[in-house]
């Protein structure tokens, strides 16, 4: 069997009924950002510091947005007791600096990033929700997401399509 044939199972195996699988859950595009993420077990972190922060009306809102959402293993890559001091009720504000920082205002595919990329030149540089920048890099065929203090994050599973806007799945929280 050839590495086209053997990868179509795998493509196959990540799809059900046309929509992306996330979390061991299917994503579907005529839910919105929060309904889907809820689902997905991979994302129970990012959904926890979501609520805490009170985002769930604006990631619930028409948008679009585009939405870098971080799994829980790259809020494990944290320092120990980070996750847990941004859930305090104190913090609320620096945990929703941090999320809004995954959020960048309109819907953009990955097409549309690397198109953004080649068109900057090797980068594409994206106004956060949080107000700071994100660089898109690509490496490859994956696409590189850079924070302000140079942390990186790569694009494990692209264009996730939601009612109002995109996720694409990272492995790296970033920070503001």
């Amino acid at each position: 069997m050839g590495a086209t044939a053997a990868f179509v199972p795998a493509i196959a195996a990540g799809m059900a009924a046309g929509n992306p699988m996330v979390g061991g859950a299917p994503m579907y595009s005529t839910k919105n950002i929060v309904e889907n993420a809820v689902n997905s077990k991979d994302h129970t972190t990012l959904v926890a510091a979501v609520k805490a922060a009170g985002l769930v009306g604006t990631l619930s809102s028409p948008g679009p947005f585009t939405v870098f959402a971080p799994v829980n293993a790259a809020f494990a890559k944290l320092p120990a007791g980070t996750v847990d001091t941004l859930l305090r009720p104190e913090n609320k504000g620096q945990l929703t600096s941090v999320l809004t920082y995954h959020v960048v205002p309109g819907k953009f595919s990955a097409m549309q990033l690397r198109q953004r990329v080649q068109a900057g030149k090797g980068r594409a540089v994206l106004r956060t929700a949080q107000g700071e920048n994100l660089t898109v890099t690509q490496m490859g065929r994956r696409l590189v997401v850079t924070d302000a203090h140079g942390g990186h994050s790569m694009i494990s599973i692209a264009d996730v399509n939601q009612s109002n806007g995109v996720i694409h799945v990272v492995d790296t929280v970033l920070m503001p």
